[in-house]
């Protein structure tokens, strides 16, 4: 039973992914977001990580998620461009880099592979989460979260409309 709630969670995990990269509105892509994170949260609920999967939730699934979908509506970027290639091939040589990408991360999983030992005790509770976060990541998890609060700043003063004649914004 486990697996087959693992693979249509995988499944999901998958398609929106694609659905992320692959969607022209920004809406979607963060809405496809919202479908990976969905899927993450029910993969840490077979890992026995009911802690994290209300985590994923809550501040993933929903702060992130919706502070993106401020930020799109901020710039107003729902309308969505068409498409524009400023490099020639640039498709091609993306598609390529990633296939590279998939090899190298294959031989590592596959590298990785062998036995797994059992969970160790307490894993995925909320004690080992917050020891996890403030004790042993904590500086790797205040930088992420200033680097998150830089680049929306920086998404609104790239988004900002140019002054008018007049001055103001609009």
């Amino acid at each position: 039973m486990e697996w087959a709630v693992f693979l249509v969670a995988a499944a999901l995990a998958l398609a929106g992914a694609v659905g992320v990269v692959a969607a022209r509105a920004p809406v979607h892509s963060a809405l496809a977001l919202l479908v990976v994170l969905a899927a993450l949260a029910v993969t840490y609920l077979l890992l026995a990580a009911q802690f994290i999967a209300v985590l994923q939730v809550i501040v993933y699934a929903g702060a992130i998620v919706v502070l993106f979908l401020f930020v799109i509506m901020l710039l107003h970027a729902h309308s969505g461009e068409g498409p524009t290639e400023k490099l020639p091939r640039q498709r091609r040589a993306a598609a390529l880099l990633a296939a590279l990408y998939l090899v190298v991360l294959l031989g590592g999983v596959l590298a990785a592979a062998g036995p797994f030992g059992p969970l160790p005790a307490g894993f995925g509770t909320a004690q080992q989460v917050g020891e996890a976060l403030f004790l042993t990541y904590l500086l790797p998890f205040e930088l992420a979260s200033v680097l998150l609060l830089v680049g929306i700043v920086a998404a609104v003063v790239l988004g900002r409309r140019p002054e008018g004649p007049s001055g103001g914004t609009g």
